[in-house]
């Protein structure tokens, strides 16, 4: 593959198993390295990565992370990242920072708006202005608690310093941190390169300008490229805009080796808890330091030895940590972590108490111990393989491109200067492994050379504190007050004039022309959507996708969901899970998964419920039984589907009680990822139905429920009677109408068919006996404070609206993005301090949605939600601004999935009322929609008098909420 003469090439790759070439090139000047991972897909990606490796918890490489795209030397405008958001088409924007890196990736399927984009982010990456009020809004700073007045008390504000606050609100975050801190004594994973709330305010400007200076350099920077473009056009434009401007730097940034441990070490730690008993909250997690990642054979090796300690109840390790009565299930930092420069296997036990540390020490490395004596079923290890084999085969992309995933599999090895040619051609060492596996004692070995007899291993137990938080604030306030008694007047004038020059730089109107940008004449008329048929058996109910796959194919069955009754809708998560989880006929639930994981990828069982297109009161709900499998296993496949949906086995007890256990504690340990989520589910939960359900089941009701439940069944008796209830559910679900949907190549099309016939021609159905599913109609407003551990608000505001085919459908769906674009970023993002908000149409719920996303402030961000509808009502929107959100929206509609998932979602669609057709005029709705749309929608649907609020917060940050909030703990 040709290079551009600023380049030279030095070798390639083909990977028959992803259908890829990927190549090495090296700019000549600098030394940067470029990978191009050459493929069939309009979807073209692009990152540059740079190694930062911060040496303190300031947060230093994530505030630049922030600030780097608040402007640079060719678009010296305030917020060019998010002005491009909305100025193109692309499939995905973002930027990340991970442990020892800091990445800028995106992707988009049109070629104007890519190299669009590549200009803005190699401009921003090596020319930022950095500017100091930028730092200020995304960093930190310091202002008084009433704007103005040097007599009020001094807080803390910053983007990041209000994101970390939430991070850090996460247990499992406060684990993983506390536990690489002893895992890590030396290195750059030491330290919180997020960065710890208490440290991010000891970071200066000056040391943020030093540290961009010294990493920001392309000789320390990783180039990696995919799809359909050629390398040495992007390697011109790479050079001319960016690379031809630098020397090469000589400075070697790399990670060092740790030095290990001579015995290994247990700690102690402490984590902010708000719960009324601090019994069965305490984490103990034991982890070990592994060889470096960048060894191919090793990693490979790591992974499968993971896989069969702790991938599902039948694996050993894990069977141990969930039947334990230690604590209530495995903590959810079991597993291999791979992406820093040497690797760590971890494995914990959750909900237990701080003296039962040694205990659990000693179930863990007994357990062990007895593996490397006894061995491991060859069968379970095979299994494994298999599986290693399927996620290397495998197309994915529904959540973030494949091609990018390709690039994050490589970029470890990247950056810590291993190959990632080698990284993404895993085949060789999966060879290799195959052979080692044959030598039964093999995973024996790996355990006692990485496990009993590494002595780098860290014993953490983190209890929970129930005054912590407390005692931090404490100390905040202690320490802003002693910076504020030290202030001379002068001091305090320029705290109140950076506050002031920080304002009127967010309200200033950038001149946004100088961005590149696509218009709606750059959208694609046509889309691609895939075309599907009936399969000849199956009674007319067999529907089937032809398309790359890769040897892999996927089959869902889906049963019409039968009326059940309140006490079984709240169940249907459980039940759900407990279907795959749960034995089979003859096998018990260990046995089963163990065969699971021989014959396929995975097996999955999920409940889906919506409105009507034209009628959000009007619902319909299927349960999806969901799995995928190479090719050549699909007649065990199929025969496994049709045993779980007939055979499926309610009646271990135990195993029920660990489900429910572990349950709780990840949707609990969950809240505060996904608090803005939480927060609209509980506005909406009472303007329709399906909306209603998703509260119940998989909003914050649903995990109140879920601890009411996860404490009843302590006792037997409420235990058998759970068991009843799931059985009484399986009986319904069972005989219940069913479809089919087959995705595959269409070389397996016949034979699937056959099979399918052959299998699920004997299972009865009892359609003419049946009542589908109904939902009581709703449309009522609610004023909740949902009162959690965090500290941080997550806010949401809804009002009803309209379903799909309602003419306004399409505004509503643009008024959305104008008001992101327009209005909430600046004044709740910049001014507000929150990580995020946003607004948008919820179509299936016929509601529209405002949400903050680790917020400091709540009444606040509320009336700011309201004041949304003024500033579009007040000044007729520019067309140009109409149009960018509409771009906005068609990007997020045009967004490609994998081959499998937009199949699968082309089905669902359709299955619940929307048509291809129907889609497709929705679009060009969209396409339609006038500024005097937006003002006739906003005018019309967001009514003040009809608002519905729900916010996520805690009982300490939401005292100054008014008293008619109903407030619920959960």
């Amino acid at each position: 593959m040709q290079a551009h003469t600023s380049f030279k090439f030095n070798r390639r790759q083909w990977i028959q198993s992803l259908a890829i070439e990927v190549s090495e090139f090296e700019h000549i000047k600098t030394g940067a390295k470029h990978y191009h991972i050459h493929a069939d897909s309009d979807e073209n990606v692009f990152l540059v990565a740079l190694r930062t490796m911060p040496e303190d918890s300031s947060g230093v490489a994530h505030i630049l992370e922030h600030t780097v795209l608040c402007g640079s030397e060719r678009y010296p405008v305030r917020d060019p990242f998010f002005m491009m958001t909305r100025r193109s088409l692309n499939t995905f924007m973002n930027a990340f920072t991970s442990s020892d890196w800091t990445a800028y990736p995106f992707a988009s399927q049109n070629r104007k708006d890519y190299f669009n984009l590549l200009d803005v982010y190699l401009d921003a990456v090596f020319f930022s202005r950095l500017d100091p009020l930028d730092f200020a809004q995304e960093g930190h700073r310091m202002e008084f608690a009433e704007a103005g007045n040097p007599a009020s008390d001094l807080t803390y504000k910053g983007v990041v310093y209000n994101e970390m606050k939430g991070a850090m609100s996460s247990t499992v975050s406060t684990l993983w941190q506390s536990l690489s801190c002893y895992l890590f004594p030396q290195t750059t994973y030491h330290h919180n390169s997020g960065g710890d709330p208490s440290c991010i305010p000891d970071l200066s400007y000056e040391q943020l300008l030093s540290f961009y200076k010294s990493h920001y350099h392309p000789s320390n920077a990783v180039f990696m490229t995919f799809g359909n473009l050629p390398p040495a056009e992007l390697q011109e434009r790479m050079d001319t805009l960016a690379l031809s401007r630098f020397e090469r730097n000589e400075l070697l940034l790399q990670v060092k080796d740790e030095n290990r441990y001579f015995a290994p070490l247990r700690v102690e730690e402490a984590y902010a808890c708000d719960q009324p008993t601090l019994e069965g909250h305490t984490h103990h997690v034991m982890g070990w330091l592994l060889p470096r990642s960048i060894d191919t054979s090793a990693l490979m090796e790591a992974h499968l030895l993971t896989q069969v300690l702790l991938d599902n109840s039948s694996s050993p390790l894990r069977s141990v940590l969930e039947s334990s009565e230690l604590g209530s299930g495995p903590s959810p930092l079991c597993g291999l972590e791979d992406s820093n420069r040497e690797m760590s296997f971890l494995c914990g036990i959750e909900g237990s108490e701080p003296e039962r540390a040694e205990a659990f020490e000693t179930l863990v490395l007994t357990t062990l111990q007895q593996i490397a004596e006894q061995g491991v079923d060859q069968r379970m290890v095979e299994a494994q393989l298999h599986q290693l084999e399927l996620s290397q085969r495998e197309i994915t992309g529904d959540g973030m491109p494949f091609g990018l995933q390709l690039i994050m599999s490589g970029l470890s090895a990247g950056i810590h200067r291993g190959d990632p040619l080698e990284a993404l051609h895993i085949d060789p060492a999966l060879e290799a492994l195959r052979d080692k596996i044959k030598d039964p004692d093999f995973i024996p070995e790996l355990i006692r050379r990485w496990l009993l007899d590494n002595p780098h291993r860290v014993r953490l137990t983190l209890r929970p504190d129930a005054e912590l938080a407390e005692r931090r604030n404490a100390a905040e306030a202690a320490k802003l007050a002693a910076i504020k008694s030290t202030l001379s007047d002068a001091d305090a004038e320029a705290i109140v004039k950076q506050a002031q020059a920080l304002e009127a730089r967010q309200l200033q109107v950038d001149d946004d022309s100088i961005l590149p940008c696509v218009t709606l004449e750059d959208v694609p008329l046509a889309l691609n959507l895939p075309q599907s048929s009936a399969l000849p058996s199956l009674a007319g109910k067999g529907c089937w996708y032809s398309t790359g796959t890769n040897g892999l194919s996927y089959q869902q069955v889906i049963v019409d969901l039968p009326e059940l009754s309140e006490v079984q809708l709240a169940l249907l998560p459980l039940y759900s899970h407990c279907l795959t989880e749960l034995g089979c006929g003859e096998r018990d639930y260990k046995e089963n998964q163990a065969y699971q994981s021989e014959i396929s990828g995975s097996v999955s069982a999920s409940p889906s419920v919506r409105g009507a297109p034209d009628d959000e009161q009007r619902v319909s709900g299927y349960l999806v039984l969901s799995a995928k499998a190479l090719a050549v296993n699909q007649e065990k496949l199929t025969t496994l589907m049709a045993e779980t949906l007939t055979s499926a086995r309610f009646d271990e007890l135990k195993r029920i009680r660990e489900i429910v256990a572990q349950m709780r504690s990840r949707r609990v340990s969950g809240i505060t990822g996904r608090g803005h989520g939480l927060a609209m589910q509980a506005a909406c939960a009472a303007l329709s139905p399906a909306g209603n359900l998703a509260h119940i089941t998989s909003g914050l009701e649903g995990i109140r429920r879920l601890k009411v439940l996860d404490k009843a069944v302590e006792d037997q008796a409420a235990l058998l009677d759970l068991s009843q209830q799931l059985q009484a559910m399986h009986a319904l679900i069972r005989v219940a109408p069913r479809r089919f949907l087959l995705v595959g190549e269409s070389e397996f099309e016949a034979t699937m068919d056959k099979v399918c016939q052959q299998v699920w021609e004997g299972v009865p159905e009892q359609p003419e006996n049946f009542s589908a599913l109904q939902l009581p109609s709703t449309r009522e407003g609610v004023k909740q404070a949902w009162l959690v551990d965090t500290q941080v608000n997550f806010c949401a505001m809804a009002f009803p609206t309209v379903p799909t085919q309602h003419p306004d459908a399409a505004a509503l769906t643009v008024l959305g993005d104008y008001l992101r674009n327009g209005f909430l970023h600046r004044a709740i993002r910049e001014q507000g301090g929150a990580y995020g908000a946003g607004a948008g149409q919820d179509n299936g719920n016929a509601v529209f949605r405002f949400f903050s996303y680790r917020d400091p402030r709540l009444e606040a961000t509320l009336q700011d939600f309201l004041a949304a509808k003024d500033w579009v009502l007040n000044t007729l929107p520019e067309k140009v601004k109409v149009e960018e959100a509409i771009l906005g929206v068609v990007s997020s509609i045009d967004k490609p999935g994998s081959p499998a998932g937009e199949a699968k979602k082309d089905y669902h669609a359709n299955l619940f009322g929307r048509t291809q057709e129907e889609r497709l005029r929705f679009r060009q709705r969209i396409l339609m929609v006038t500024p005097e749309d937006l003002q006739r929608v906003a005018r019309t649907w967001l009514d003040p008098d009809k608002q519905s609020v729900a916010v996520v917060s805690s009982s300490k940050l939401s005292t100054g909420l008014s008293e008619d909030y109903q407030r619920i703990e959960v």
